[in-house]
């Protein structure tokens, strides 16, 4: 168990928000006498609002429990390297981590053959896969908002997600040059926030309506940015196609979890339009997504087995299935008989519904919603890196870690500590029983 020695932060200090894919470093954090809940200073975002109130700066007394009973940390360590143990083939879900705690879990999945997936696996599957078939430009949030002159919004602007993307692209920044934003396929809510970017250090914004559905919009897109001959195109394509070509820094942005199903179509799509561009200016694509610490999970599990997410170290060796590993094919199916789920940013992560024997590491806001399964049940409350500990987590953009600063003082265990315990359980089990 580990505790972090960080002063609380205020409004001065720096603090990095781990709670959104933007991972904004601008804010501090009102800490009060320690029984109210933690407050954002310096500015205003309502995710990262909403998620601070789940905190208080007093330290946790949470405690483990098995079946609802509480007990201490190395009796839920041992049951649950028995059950993990025990297990033929279990599921490590959610991943709500940081990069310390990934680097645990890893030889944890390796020991046990667990399948892993995060909780937002979907999502981030539908840009990997793209990546995987076709390639890519990237960008990242410095270069969008120094040099990008035009920014296309595809599929609505992602403000659900991450609240502050316009501002840390640099529209409406009037310290920056002034730059085209174009919204295809606008959501609820879009136009009043294209309202208050208009104007803003002489950004221009338009929408560009659906033709067809997003699919079909940007399939024609792509062939009139590609100078092919396309009669039934509207004017509203045709333009933004013209536009993007005298751009001379083009950026399209999107989120993966906004897109519809078979999304890494559309991911593909963009990829085309941005790598026709590139042959005569120069455009990228920003995708926003894998927050919760799915993007730095997955980059973790990369670095150290050579594949992403949706793997496991089996009985044939390293095998990686993006569509057959995914959690809600495996529960559905009973492929799996045990289940790890990690959330320790985020009190609203629940397990999605099972009837496996589970081990919860989590918010200790968790334990309830994990007693009212009935279910056999481990809960270790765990630590919310740059609440109560320390760490650091990947940015959006994939190229930037971000160092994660403690709020307060915690008496709860990471999920490295919890899972190098239960590896360490793990091992002292299969080293006595071949003894």
């Amino acid at each position: 168990m580990t505790e972090s020695s960080a002063a609380p932060s205020t409004a001065g200090s720096s603090w990095t928000c781990p709670f959104c894919p933007l991972a904004c470093d601008h804010f501090g954090v009102f800490t009060g006498s320690g029984s109210e809940p933690l407050a954002l200073q310096g500015g205003e975002c309502q995710r990262a609002g909403r998620a601070l109130a789940q905190f208080t700066a007093r330290p946790s007394a949470a405690r483990p429990q098995i079946d609802g009973q509480p007990c201490d940390l190395p009796h839920a360590v041992a049951a649950a390297a028995r059950l993990l143990g025990a297990s033929r083939q279990p599921l490590f879900g959610g991943l709500g981590t940081d990069v310390a705690g990934a680097r645990a879990l890893y030889p944890l999945a390796c020991a046990t053959g667990a399948i892993c997936d995060a909780g937002a696996g979907e999502a981030l599957m539908q840009g990997l896969r793209a990546l995987q078939d076709r390639g890519g430009f990237t960008t990242t949030f410095a270069e969008v908002r120094t040099r990008a002159d035009m920014v296309v919004f595809v599929g609505g602007v992602p403000s659900d997600l991450a609240p502050l993307i316009g501002p840390r692209c640099g529209i409406g920044d009037a310290q920056v040059p002034q730059r085209q934003v174009v919204v295809v396929a606008p959501g609820p809510g879009d136009d009043a926030l294209s309202s208050q970017w208009a104007g803003q250090g002489g950004v221009v914004v338009d929408t560009v309506p659906l033709h067809g559905d997003l699919f079909d919009t940007l399939a024609l897109l792509c062939a009139l940015v590609e100078q092919r001959a396309v009669p039934s195109a509207p004017d509203t394509l045709r333009g933004l196609a013209r536009r993007l070509h005298a751009a001379r820094y083009a950026v399209l942005v999107g989120a993966p979890a906004r897109l519809p199903a078979q999304g890494a179509l559309i991911v593909e799509a963009v990829n085309r339009v941005v790598a026709s561009l590139n042959r005569t200016t120069r455009a990228a694509a920003l995708w926003i997504g894998g927050g919760d610490g799915a993007a730095t999970v997955n980059q973790v599990f990369t670095w150290l087995s050579g594949l992403p997410l949706r793997s496991r170290a089996g009985p044939s060796g390293l095998e990686h299935e993006p569509l057959a590993f995914d959690t809600a094919r495996l529960l559905a199916d009973g492929a799996v008989d045990a289940l790890l789920w990690v959330a320790s940013f985020d009190a609203g992560a629940v397990p999605p519904p099972n009837r496996l024997p589970m081990v919860v590491m989590g918010h200790p806001a968790l334990a309830t919603a994990v007693q009212r399964t009935g279910l056999a049940t481990i809960f270790i409350p765990v630590a919310t890196p740059g609440i109560g500990s320390a760490g650091h987590l990947f940015r959006t953009d994939g190229t930037v870690l971000m160092p994660l600063q403690a709020v307060y003082r915690d008496r709860l265990p990471t999920v490295a500590d919890v899972a190098g315990l239960i590896d360490s359980a793990l091992r002292s089990m299969r080293e006595g029983s071949t003894a």
